[in-house]
């Protein structure tokens, strides 16, 4: 199935008139979302554990089996086999990439340019490394079961001649803020019309992921990139696929629409339980940790629990700048507490292996 007449994008005549509701529900879910997340007063270290937890289920669509657990865990040391380090680079990779394309467009507007280096950000280094980061395509490529020849294949995108053309056209679209359509359903067209141009050898799929945050924090309808709805893709990718595949066999794009608003819906309630639940655990430990330790570090022994859930005991006193002992003391303090477990005992010369394990008791849920 080659791709549907390059000419039709944006699509014309959507008949949304079917999906008022829908739309009204989405925008509804995400602005109860945004209201919390402009609530915060301390963003980057409550939404942190959803960031990670973004990037291994946006990764897990690709094959990828890590968790952010062990993402965290091999910062702090431990070991892993080859190829679960790959995963966890991989996954490490997307979080950096949406952080720091977030950064870039929020005073910029998107560009060529910038898809290329977020490109070459996630495939720094990783599985797809050979598959020329940072530039798009000029071999053809195919979508289909692996190892199939392109006749089996389930989608061809266009030639790689024809790309330039419609990645200028896929940026002026997304640089306009069409009033005569909702930012959710712009949103929608943008990702779908970015995996259809599949403009890269690899991670496309990612790229096009990473899109639908920072275009929705552009356009103001989240105050930073934090809706992720991979874990909604992930456990509905047969449909998203088939969605996906619906617009260039039927130029179905009202099914992909339908679909993305109720993961718009699903993802914003969601989250919007996750972060409250995660504010719970913030403030419930903050307590507990200011009586048991008294000290004014408190905070900020806090704030590492929820920004590195998965640390070396060592890691406490070179944060905070104070006597090892005193550490230890806050340590073994904690531990008794069960506010931390220890995951591995000290070995040699390598520090104890501790874990926040009420934060994963929340983000897991996911």
């Amino acid at each position: 199935m080659s791709f549907q007449n390059l000419q039709e994008f944006p699509p014309q005549e959507l008949q949304l008139e079917t999906v008022v509701a829908l739309i009204g529900r989405a925008n509804a879910s995400l602005s109860r979302y945004d209201g919390l997340l402009e609530s915060l007063v301390n963003p980057g270290v409550l939404l942190s554990p959803l960031v990670m937890k973004e990037a291994e289920l946006s990764s897990r669509i690709e094959g990828t089996i890590a968790t952010a657990n062990e993402v965290y865990q091999q910062q702090a040391g431990e070991l892993f086999e080859p190829e679960k380090n790959a995963d966890i680079h991989e996954i490490l990779n997307y979080r950096s990439t949406l952080h720091t394309a977030g950064e870039t467009l929020g005073t910029n507007q998107l560009s060529l340019h910038l898809l290329r280096q977020m490109h070459e950000n996630l495939m720094q280094g990783v599985r797809g490394a050979d598959k020329n980061p940072g530039r798009f395509r000029n071999t053809q490529n195919w979508i289909g079961p692996r190892g199939c020849a392109i006749d089996e294949a389930t989608y061809v995108p266009p030639a790689p001649i024809a790309l330039n053309d419609l990645l200028e056209e896929f940026v002026e679209f997304a640089n306009t803020e069409n009033e005569t359509l909702d930012p959710i359903v712009q949103a929608a067209l943008i990702h779908a019309q970015f995996e259809l141009i599949h403009p890269f050898d690899d991670g496309n799929g990612r790229i096009g992921r990473i899109l639908i945050p920072l275009y929705l924090m552009k356009r103001g309808s989240i105050v930073s990139p934090s809706l992720y709805i991979s874990s909604y893709l992930e456990k509905n990718r047969d449909a998203y696929y088939q969605c996906l595949e619906n617009i260039s066999k039927e130029n179905d794009w009202l099914g992909w629409i339908s679909f993305f608003l109720n993961a718009i819906v699903d993802q914003s309630e969601s989250n919007l339980i996750l972060v409250r639940n995660i504010i719970a655990l913030y403030e419930e430990k903050k307590r507990e940790i200011s009586e048991l330790l008294h000290t004014d570090q408190a905070i900020y022994i806090l704030d590492m629990l929820f920004d590195t859930p998965v640390f070396r005991a060592n890691e406490l006193y070179q944060r905070l700048n104070i006597q090892r002992q005193r550490a230890a003391q806050y340590i073994r303090t904690l531990k008794d507490a069960g506010i931390i477990v220890e995951l591995r005992p000290a070995s040699g010369r390598k520090p104890a292996l501790l874990s926040f394990e009420d934060l994963w008791h929340i983000t897991d849920r996911q």
